[in-house]
């Protein structure tokens, strides 16, 4: 469960339901999953392979690199670890992944550029909506606002996600607003821009690139942002993401946006992801909008009032 906590002056996310699932589901072990002499997962094994010869990418899923939170946000948690500077809160889920310095920029959950050297590349109309949405605290930002999310900002999300394989379909399900994102393997044609009706998630069509999955993404609606700090696209937004299972335990996911509308020129962000070995559910979310000046929910009730 997700309950977005809505200041006059900014949308606060807090994942309150969703402790580790570990706390919340029995493990299962899986048999497939190498392990030593003592029961150990052996993090050195190569990654496993389906019955086509593809990598398999199914299991559940979880971002690898923890981030600084910004610090207007960190007096509101009140059991976080810190950083060094003592300033900003610290999503801890994994110890984060060696820096390739050849690799793109690491994304970041509250605003996706960053790491970006010299931000994202906006044209002048693009910035001043930007400006005008951050005068606003980002109010309207979807997540915010129990709306479905974009691509970046599911997979940039704490909350894990379940990558489900066959060779003709992919299906990945994220436990942030409950998510679902089909992805065809059929060898069908990427639709042209406009000719797919338009949807949060678009119309995404796959294919393997020798060990990596290639999703190429059209037929965005323009309502999502890619983080919460009001960088957006418009319905001509292509999504390119390039998914390689490096480990038997790690995915190196690579996106890359092009959006002549918004961008000047295309941009590349990753996120390295980890599988949370030995669980194979994500659990249900609902999300409910609180004022927490009012301490009633906006939308919906909560189960447990």
């Amino acid at each position: 469960m997700t309950i977005r906590y809505t200041r006059s002056w900014v949308p606060v996310l807090l994942v309150i339901g969703s402790v580790t699932l570990s706390a919340q589901w029995p493990k299962l072990r899986d048999p497939a999953v190498p392990r030593d002499a003592q029961g150990l997962v052996r993090i050195d094994a190569p990654p496993p392979r389906g019955a086509d010869g593809k990598p398999d990418l199914s299991g559940v899923w979880l971002r690898a690199d923890p981030e600084p939170l910004p610090s207007e946000l960190a007096g509101l948690f009140s059991q976080t670890n810190r950083d060094p500077s003592g300033d900003v809160a610290q999503e801890v889920f994994a110890k984060p992944f060696p820096a390739d310095p050849k690799s793109p920029p690491l994304a970041a959950f509250w605003d996706i550029a960053t790491n970006v050297p010299g931000g994202l590349p906006l044209t002048p109309w693009a910035a001043e909506v930007k400006k005008q949405r951050m005068a606003a605290q980002m109010k309207d930002n979807p997540d915010a606002n129990c709306m479905p999310m974009g691509i970046t900002q599911f997979h940039m999300q704490p909350q894990p996600r379940k990558i489900i394989q066959t060779p003709k379909l992919i299906v990945i399900l994220y436990e942030a607003n409950y998510g679902q994102r089909t992805i065809y393997m059929d060898g069908r044609p990427l639709p042209k821009q406009g000719d797919p009706q338009p949807w949060w998630y678009g119309y995404s069509v796959g294919r393997w690139d020798g060990d990596t999955l290639v999703v190429e993404t059209v037929g965005h609606n323009d309502q999502t942002w890619f983080d919460h700090a009001g960088n957006f696209h418009s319905d001509a937004l292509t999504v390119i993401e390039r998914l390689t299972r490096t480990a038997a335990d790690v995915i190196t996911y690579e996106a890359t946006m092009t959006d002549p509308k918004v961008f000047t020129r295309p941009w590349t962000i990753r996120m390295p992801l980890y599988l949370h070995r030995d669980m194979d559910r994500i659990l249900e979310n609902e999300c409910y909008i609180y004022a927490e000046e009012a301490g009633k929910p906006i939308r919906g009730q909560h189960p447990n009032e």
